[in-house]
């Protein structure tokens, strides 16, 4: 496939790096009035470096002045390469320096120095002004990198330095064009007759016209009216691309630069960023635990506080600091992206680094808290998408692709050839440890609810659910209630679970009472006193009597005639046995009390118990035996 990059130009103010873009492209850069009046850049200027069938460069010319850092860092934050300009009369000056840590600190590895207006030196000098700017760049991404003498106004090295260009970004991959889409926007203008324009570099994906869109987080809604690459329709923009996109729907005022233009909603919205930073080299000031910054992600600019769980504290120090970033407004971020912390006042560059988790939670200072984190920093592919299961219980890959911030194919490819994951219902997947877990949490939860209900048949499925669906996804938890069936962990009756050695009794502190008052419900025959003078009798407390009589009338050892009176089972069943005997298919009311010798007050509660029970329909004053 056709590759795509964008490349910088960085430097010092007035070291010529406009000029330098400009003799490279024939495009002056500076379209602004203010830009050509003070003959400075004030903001992000681009223009097309080389095409052909194999390759297409685009160039971004960032400005110098200190003044417009965030300009600087919004164009060089989708580079893939950057030339650092260096004017032969000044040598490396304090704004180089900036963007040499900043360059540093967004993780670019690739650079070519380009000595710039070398026609002001003699030539006796160039060897030494060389010498001189490739020693300034020691211990910088520059140290190894190709350094070429050039001149714009004569020419002078300049197709030398188009082909360096080329030459270096043949050896470079290409950008993900596969994934979701994504681009930082930078410039959001309007175009007479065709409405809001945005601009900027696609960092991943791909786009074609027509397609719909997502404005992050503003969560605007819009469509691909038309895409221009420099200047020129397109049907399709890559990753790696400077892209123009016209946007359906949505005013010029709706949107701002740092807001992202995405293709799908698996893109994460967050204020709390876990991170890995580095701090700048010669800070003149101590960064404070809680210290407000300024943060510069993608194109975002947003102020915030920095969190340290380790100290409290922290100067120029070469090593990694695992922190936190708790911002004030919400940004569109990844895993992997990189960032540039600056202090608001007095402005300076803090450091940088890289985006750990952009889901964040709140964490306890100490060093458990550090353990944790360099877990997460260190995480494989098939350890992210463990955690980030560990966490949700169980996800789609949408919503994985979402919470790892991995590519979908490598996603798919983990949770196929791992033995770890399972899938369950269609499309969702969890992990073995989650299952396990979740199994072992049923099994206790049911454990629990038999002893404290011993006499019930189990736990209704919909209370099992209820009680856990706060921590784990509906779906998976049937799906575990299936598995430990399957496998024997457990039984299920109808709706109700409960373990495979379980089978509902009486609490033994009770057997002997329920025991006695059975026996004495039984010899009272067919002539049963209030069940309550029973339950009362025996000591039954009242807090365990309504789940007793449930249970009694379950193993069938009572059987209610009423809510008042209850026969012995035993009785019942031989006195239905007794009337069948003396009656034929049918009887009345007096055959039955003369067969039983039983008074009106329990004949008439002993038949409707024969109706409700279907043992008997009744038609007139006679019953039907059925």
């Amino acid at each position: 496939m056709k590759k795509h990059f964008t490349i910088g130009m960085a430097g010092h103010i007035d070291h010529g790096k406009t000029s330098l873009t400009k003799a490279l492209t024939n495009v002056d850069t500076d379209r602004l009035k203010e830009e050509k009046e003070r003959q400075i850049s004030i903001e992000l200027g681009f223009a097309p470096l080389y095409e052909n069938e194999e390759i297409q460069v685009s160039v971004i010319d960032v400005p110098g002045h200190e003044r417009f850092i965030r300009q600087m860092i919004a164009g060089v934050a989708g580079i893939d390469l950057v030339v650092l300009v260096v004017a032969a009369d000044e040598g490396v000056m304090p704004q180089t320096k900036e963007h040499l840590e900043i360059l540093d600190f967004l993780g670019i590895k690739r650079g070519i120095v380009a000595i710039s207006k070398s026609d002001k030196v003699e030539a006796d000098f160039i060897d030494l002004v060389k010498e001189e700017i490739v020693l300034e760049l020691e211990e910088s991404i520059f140290q190894d990198a190709p350094v070429i003498m050039v001149d714009s106004l004569s020419k002078k090295g300049i197709e030398e330095l188009r082909q360096l260009i080329l030459t270096e970004l043949g050896t470079l991959e290409s950008r993900d064009t596969k994934g979701p889409f994504r681009l930082p926007i930078d410039q959001v203008f309007t175009v007479k007759g065709q409405g809001t324009v945005v601009r900027g570099t696609v960092y991943e994906g791909s786009l074609e016209e027509g397609q719909s869109l997502l404005i992050l987080p503003k969560n605007l809604d819009t469509k691909a009216r038309q895409l221009q690459v420099h200047h020129k329709s397109a049907e399709r923009a890559f990753a790696g691309q400077r892209a123009a996109v016209n946007l359906s729907g949505v005013a010029k005022e709706e949107i701002e630069r740092g807001d992202v233009l995405v293709s799908s909603e698996h893109f994460i919205v967050t204020k709390t960023l876990d991170v890995s930073l580095r701090t700048a080299g010669d800070l003149e000031h101590i960064v404070k635990q809680r210290m407000p910054i300024k943060c510069h992600i993608g194109t975002s600019e947003v102020m915030g506080r920095i969190v340290f769980f380790d100290r409290n504290e922290t100067g120029s120090e070469h090593g990694e600091i695992l922190c936190q970033l708790r911002l004030e407004e919400e940004i569109v971020t990844k895993r992997g992206d990189r960032f540039i912390l600056r202090r608001p006042s007095p402005q300076e560059t803090i450091g940088g680094g890289w985006v750990i988790d952009p889901r964040g939670d709140k964490y306890r200072f100490g060093m458990k808290t550090i353990d944790e984190l360099a877990r997460k920093k260190e995480g494989k592919p098939e350890e992210r998408i463990v955690s980030a299961l560990m966490v949700s219980k169980g996800l789609s890959i949408n919503e994985l692709i979402t919470r790892t911030s991995l590519p979908e194919a490598e996603i798919i490819q983990v949770l196929l050839n791992q033995p770890e994951f399972s899938e369950y219902g269609q499309g969702l997947y969890t992990t073995k440890r989650v299952i396990e877990n979740l199994t072992e949490e049923i099994y206790d939860r049911l454990r629990e609810y038999e002893h404290a209900n011993p006499m019930r048949k189990g736990i209704n499925k919909a209370e099992v659910i209820q009680g856990l669906q706060a921590v784990s996804p509906k779906v998976l938890l049937e799906f575990v209630l299936t598995l430990g069936e399957e496998k024997g962990i457990w039984k299920r009756a109808g709706q109700f679970f409960f373990t495979a050695d379980f089978a509902p009794h009486i609490p033994k502190n009770w057997s002997k009472r329920v025991e006695g008052m059975l026996e004495a419900i039984k010899q009272d025959g067919l002539q049963v006193r209030y069940l309550e003078n029973y339950l009362q009798d025996a000591g039954i407390p009242e807090t365990i009597r309504p789940e007793l009589t449930h249970f009694l009338q379950e193993k069938n050892w009572l059987v209610p005639l009423d809510d008042k009176f209850y026969l012995s089972g035993d009785i019942f069943t031989e006195a239905v046995n007794k009337l069948k005997e003396h009656t034929g298919t049918s009887f009345e009311v007096g055959e039955a009390k003369e067969i039983l010798g039983l008074s009106r007050k329990y004949m008439i509660p002993f038949l409707e118990r024969l109706d409700s029970g279907r043992f008997t329909r009744r038609e007139g004053n006679n019953r039907i035996w059925l």
